[in-house]
């Protein structure tokens, strides 16, 4: 070839875009979501298509935040099977977790390798069903569902939203018509259930939450070890959703997207509202009001109590508060109801970021701030903590709000972190901090304002006893 002729081919080759690497991601691989959400059903084990060591960072993982023994199968692949595929690993696990904890359900979610190598794990549990069905087994097949969760696409919320949808469309049947009220919560702390039900009992609502982790993950002590933890939503519960009146689903960023919520409503599961977390007083009382059109009857006095208590502390910390700088992070939805939350109290977001990227968290947050912020925050989708470092660093945040994974930039720019969200590995307690309702944003505005006064007071020359 003329080199001339190959130079000019070299020199119209098209740019692609320069590959950004992740620097301490401000997310989490997208299978742990789904081990997370099939933790919140009954009777289910979470079971890993991929290698040994997924499972085993997961279980890890998880088990730093809640401090709950948390069993995750898997099919332990290894490097052959990268060439022959998986199949008879993915088969022998369920064989196995079928023999040793007999469970009602088997949760599989697919990893990065078993998705690279194309593994089609919806076909090899049928296989499995049909070697498996016969000659009188039939009664101790379990249900399995399967969710397609590559960590090199999303983050553990689509995990989680996938699974739950994977569920529904697995177990939900057409059912006759219930008073009931399906509720899509999200990822949100046990406590954060808990307080949940409660509401919704107080209404005198009958609730199918999917899925409730409020047990599963945060359990009493027991004088024996459980293999499958009690608690989860019933999977009767999850086959009648279908006939509920109504289901909530939170998320203000799901709204345009095929969520569980979304697939209920086509199956007949009543009206669909999709709301934001209900963290803070507005998005909380606008919460409390479609309760209060789903129950036919006003907010119980008990919450009328503590909305008025909520107000009266909010009026006598404003002096604390008013005109601080923040910076907010985490998942898309908790940044959305904490960003909220902050503005209402007289904090200013100065940049509120997620390693979420599902294009909505820009308007999301500008419909729940518009009218509350003199500027609006600088918003981000997309990033790690590299990224919110080189944007933060000019903003002159006074706290940050975000799970512990932002430490060191709290510690590098000595201010406060308010931890909230998942993961906290570096304090105790983390999956009891409550974030919704009245009693939530009490609890959060009295961490803020306290980590605010503490760090004045560290500051001072003299120190002092009297605020």
């Amino acid at each position: 070839m003329n080199p001339a002729r190959k130079t000019s081919l070299k020199l119209a080759r098209p740019k692609s875009a320069p590959y950004v690497s992740t620097t301490n991601a401000c997310k989490l691989c997208t299978p742990l979501g789904a081990c997370l959400a099939f933790r919140g059903v009954e009777n289910t084990v979470p079971f890993l298509h991929g290698s040994q060591g997924c499972a085993t960072y997961m279980r890890r993982y998880i088990i730093s935040h809640f401090r709950e023994p948390v069993d995750i199968a898997s099919s332990s692949l290894g490097e052959k099977h990268a060439i022959y595929g998986g199949s008879q690993n993915l088969k022998q696990g369920l064989q196995n977790v079928m023999s040793k904890y007999g469970p009602q359900l088997i949760g599989v979610a697919t990893t990065c390798l078993t998705e690279t190598i194309g593994d089609n794990v919806p076909m090899f549990v049928k296989e499995f069903q049909e070697e498996h069905g016969g000659n009188g087994h039939e009664a101790a097949m379990p249900l399995i569902v399967t969710v397609s969760s590559p960590s090199y696409h999303g983050t553990h919320m689509e995990g989680f939203h996938q699974a739950v949808r994977a569920l529904i469309d697995r177990l939900a049947e057409p059912a006759e018509r219930t008073a009931a009220v399906n509720l899509l919560p999200g990822f949100g702390s046990p406590a954060d259930i808990r307080h949940i039900k409660e509401i919704m009992a107080d209404f005198g609502l009958t609730a199918i939450i999917l899925p409730d982790i409020s047990e599963t993950l945060d359990g009493p002590i027991l004088a024996t070890y459980a293999r499958i933890p009690a608690g989860g939503t019933p999977l009767a519960d999850i086959k009648i959703m279908s006939g509920s009146q109504a289901t909530l689903e939170f998320g203000a960023t799901l709204k345009n997207q095929d969520t569980a919520g979304k697939l209920l409503e086509t199956r007949g599961g009543g009206t669909l509202y999709q709301v934001g977390q209900p963290i803070g007083l507005r998005e909380t009382d606008f919460y409390f009001g479609l309760l209060e059109v789903l129950a036919g009857r006003p907010t119980p006095i008990k919450h009328v109590l503590e909305r008025g208590r909520l107000l009266d502390a909010l009026v006598d910390g404003h002096k604390y508060v008013f005109g601080k700088r923040a910076v907010v992070y985490g998942e898309e939805d908790l940044v959305v109801g904490l960003t909220a939350f902050l503005a209402e109290i007289g904090i200013h977001p100065v940049l509120c970021a997620s390693g979420g990227d599902s294009g909505y968290l820009k308007e999301a947050i500008t419909a729940v701030t518009a009218d509350l912020l003199p500027n609006p925050p600088q918003i981000r989708g997309g990033v790690d903590f590299y990224d919110i470092a080189q944007e933060a660093g000019s903003l002159a945040p006074d706290l940050i709000v975000g799970h512990s994974k932002g430490y060191h930039l709290a510690r590098r720019w000595k201010i406060p972190l308010i931890r909230v969200g998942f993961p906290i590995h570096d304090r105790f307690g983390g999956h009891r901090i409550l974030h919704l309702g009245y009693r939530g944003a009490q609890q959060l505005l009295d961490r803020i304002i306290n980590a605010i006064l503490a760090k004045k007071q560290e500051d001072s020359p003299v120190g002092y006893g009297y605020l």
